[in-house]
């Protein structure tokens, strides 16, 4: 398995960059709430099907 490394180097850079600008304007909260609800949804919709009752 290779890493492409400028691509690695390229994406956390911007992916910093949009968290610092995002934390500067107070938007970064509202994306980690949008990633928690997300997720959450995901674990509640897992949990449901590992409660299912198989025949």
């Amino acid at each position: 398995m290779s890493v492409r490394w400028k691509r690695l180097f390229w994406q956390s850079i911007i992916w910093l960059a949009a968290e610092i600008i995002l934390t500067s304007i107070g938007f970064d909260d509202l994306a980690d709430y949008g990633e928690y609800h997300i997720t959450s949804k995901h674990g509640a919709i897992a949990q449901l099907v590992q409660n299912i009752p198989t025949a």
